[in-house]
């Protein structure tokens, strides 16, 4: 079943009460069960709680961020149904929480900050899901200064310092565009085996397979393959540069 199936059609199972909860239980239909949501989660669960969890966090900070330039344009929400693959079937249902975020009074970052306490500080899964936001953001052809400073408060959130979202920030820019050094989170003045090394560090740690089994929709797989197309080309850039075989 896919993420948005199990979202609609029986999410009340993995309810985890808070702001994330709250959204969850309006695309369901019905309160969320906030008894259940305190009791201890079964570790079977964990993984489709993640899922569920990211794919709401990512419908309620998208909503949120939208407004972050005064505006939702056409290009952002297309964006938005490009990179999370939703069903013809399913885009009405995700449209009434994406709306209720807009309206809702819990600010982002309690959004964020549920989502956090489900993973290590700077974990590749929250990396994704900043790098779907800056999709989101450059669909209309320009990030605005308010969507960045936006992004950069939902990464200071999940952990990342300020190396790290310049890094996060520079893959998103485009292999043609960005720093490679900075992409790969590297100085110029490092050795070739440290490159090396920072490379396969994050090839691994960014690999989809990996992701998926962190709590990563599968749905969502194709912002993985874009991060791992961007770290492969900022390496491959690199080693033409110093000759590296």
């Amino acid at each position: 079943m896919s993420i948005w199936g199990k979202i609609i059609g029986g999410a009340a199972g993995f309810a985890m009460g808070g702001p994330l909860g709250a959204l969850l239980g309006a695309i369901a239909g019905h309160a969320v069960d906030r008894q259940r949501a305190e009791a201890p989660e079964p570790t079977d669960d964990r993984a489709a709680t993640r899922q569920i969890a990211f794919t709401i966090a990512v419908i309620a900070l998208g909503a949120k961020m939208a407004k972050a330039d005064g505006r939702v344009s056409r290009s952002e929400v297309a964006a938005f149904k490009q990179v999370f693959k939703i069903p013809p079937d399913e885009v009405q249902n995700v449209a009434r929480v994406f709306d209720q975020a807009k309206r809702d009074v819990a600010g982002f970052d309690a959004y964020a900050r549920q989502l956090a306490q489900m993973f290590e500080p700077g974990h590749a899964v929250l990396e994704e899901l900043l790098d779907g936001l800056f999709h989101i953001a450059r669909a209309d052809g320009e990030v605005h200064e308010a969507e960045i400073a936006f992004i950069r408060d939902v990464a200071d959130i999940f952990g990342f310092d300020d190396a790290g979202f310049a890094r996060i920030r520079e893959a998103n820019l485009g292999p043609d565009e960005g720093d490679p050094y900075t992409l790969l989170g590297v100085q110029r003045t490092q050795s070739d085996d440290e490159i090396r090394a920072a490379w396969r560090r994050l090839s691994r740690e960014n690999h989809p397979d990996r992701l998926i089994a962190a709590g990563l929709p599968p749905e969502f797989v194709e912002l993985a393959n874009e991060k791992m197309a961007a770290i492969n080309a900022a390496y491959d850039r690199i080693a033409k540069e110093r000759g590296i075989k």
